[in-house]
């Protein structure tokens, strides 16, 4: 059957919105499994969507008994648009017969625009997709038109059921919590990071081979809107390699990572920063034991710039791959966020701040895992205390385990406090701040405060070196660094690509 769908759409609201299709039917199986000579059927749904479709179509697919495997492939036009204009694209999923509710128990997985087919069986299911029982009843194939070029959307989707006896569906292997580690120490990790089950093309092995050899001693599964890579690193992990769940939440309105969650835990993106839905999500990974990290905050492309604010929000990825205009961005408005924090008790106890991350966000070759990477001081290498480390603030960002630094402050009394704790002293009490880097030749080491930029240092070409500056709790709220390489050619005022940074070390005035 070829059905053609042709949809007059209001423009949108700026809210998620959603348009459900006319169902697709298919002859009820018989007993035995299977209907027709080849044991399976197809249907065929042809549409257009104008300029302005809602955020979500959904396709309703009446699934009968008898189903051994249901299978998905689309397809849409990519007209030509005037430069600047966005083309179509258009993501897709799908819902079981439990629905298609807000909070997702009917979830069964979504590949974005990466995929052009997929299927779903109960012992195995194309990555991005979980495995389990095709259950008769209602299922929904989901569309969602990312972006719509002026004339419109021609797309087709194609829906096939295999009939015959169901398979026996596996139970998920997860990551364990907790590896060897080396006790109270500082541990690299790589907390956004795809692979082959959404957007990545490498597969997890690839992923944790890379983790290895970039030194690092934990890494974060982070997948586009699904959970299936949760259960996909059996065998990956090790002693020397803690695997935390976690899922790239990827709104209309910016992406944020469900970092640490409990495997399995699946986290909705079906909502824009208008709609009351975002709070609720929160809640949800902090329920699950995570961290809500909003991503590439000032990233430029459609639907990546962050709209919901940070008042909820656990850290928030500065750092977002090699160096780049929107990592300067988004450190600058961090910077802020530290200033406006120190307002408000922040350093102190009494209120609160956002401590930086740096991820690769890597997806495929050459992109680089560990570039850059969270160095997060942790009681051990676990996922409770790694998790605690990073909510801390007790952390550092590095481009690779190349680079080391160590930032600390003396009072006169022997008071002595680390990256993300607080030194308290008397207001003008004298502060030694000392910091200790490795590994960037002719680098440039900057000390800043709420006050802007106090000490800048050039390293010599080993790379190494440490710069000494005294100050006192009356002047300077906070304490963080920046190491970065040379500016380019050598131009006045233009600040050279970052190697490390930290997040600050508070000065409390007694």
């Amino acid at each position: 059957m070829d059905r053609r769908e042709v949809l007059r759409v209001s423009a949108a609201t700026g809210a998620a919105s959603v348009l459900t299709l006319r169902g697709v039917s298919f002859a009820h199986a018989d007993e035995s499994g299977g209907s027709g000579r080849s044991g399976e059927e197809s249907r065929t749904v042809r549409g257009h969507l104008p300029n302005g479709a809602p955020d979500f179509v959904h396709l309703p697919v009446q699934v009968p008994r008898g189903v051994r495997e249901l299978a998905v492939s689309y397809s849409y036009d990519r007209p030509a648009v005037p430069s600047g204009t966005p083309g179509n694209a258009l993501d897709i999923g799908i819902f079981d017969e439990r629905g298609t509710a807000a909070g997702g128990r009917g979830f069964r997985g979504w590949s974005g625009g990466f995929r052009t087919e997929f299927a779903i069986s109960a012992e195995r299911a194309t990555p991005g997709y979980l495995p389990g029982p095709v259950r008769p009843g209602t299922w929904h194939v989901v569309l969602g038109p990312y972006t719509v070029a002026p004339q419109g959307m021609d797309y087709e989707v194609t829906v096939t059921l295999r009939y015959g006896e169901q398979g026996r569906a596996p139970g998920p292997v997860y990551p364990p919590e907790r590896a060897g580690g080396r006790g109270r120490a500082w541990y690299r990790g790589d907390c956004h990071l795809h692979t082959v089950h959404s957007d990545g093309r490498r597969t997890p092995a690839e992923v944790a081979a890379a983790a290895r050899a970039a030194g690092l001693d934990f890494i974060a599964t982070t997948e586009h809107n699904t959970t299936s890579g949760h259960g996909a690193w059996e065998g990956l992990w090790g002693e020397d390699l803690l695997i935390l769940c976690g899922e790239e939440v990827t709104t209309r309105n910016g992406h944020y990572l469900a970092l640490g969650v409990d495997p399995g835990t699946f986290v909705d993106w079906r909502y824009r920063a208008r709609d009351d839905a975002y709070g609720r999500y929160v809640r949800r990974i902090h329920r699950a034991g995570g961290l809500v990290v909003p991503a590439h905050p000032n990233c430029p492309f459609v639907g990546c710039q962050w709209k919901f604010g940070y008042a909820e929000a656990d850290a928030v990825e500065v750092w977002n791959g090699p160096w780049t205009a929107d990592d300067e961005m988004a450190l600058a408005a961090w910077d802020n966020m530290l200033v406006e924090s120190c307002r408000r008790g922040g350093g102190d106890g009494r209120g609160r701040w956002t401590p930086a991350m740096g991820n690769s966000d890597a997806h495929r070759e050459p992109q680089v895992v560990g570039l850059p990477q969270t160095v997060v001081h942790a009681e051990d290498l676990s996922r409770v205390a790694v998790l605690e480390g990073v909510r801390a603030g007790q952390s550092w960002l590095a481009e690779s385990s190349e680079v080391g630094l160590e930032l600390s402050a003396t009072g006169p009394r022997g008071e002595h406090a680390g990256i993300g704790e607080r030194l308290r002293v008397a207001p003008d009490a004298a502060v030694a701040v000392r910091l200790e880097v490795s590994g960037v030749p002719d680098g440039t080491v900057r000390l800043l405060t709420d006050q802007g930029e106090m000490r800048s240092e050039r390293l010599p070409a080993s790379g190494s070196g440490t710069v000494l500056w005294r100050t006192t709790a009356s002047l300077a709220a906070y304490v963080r660094a920046e190491v970065r390489h040379p500016s380019p050619g050598g131009g006045a005022g233009l600040p050279g690509a970052m190697a490390a940074m930290t997040n600050p070390l508070w000065l409390e005035a007694l």
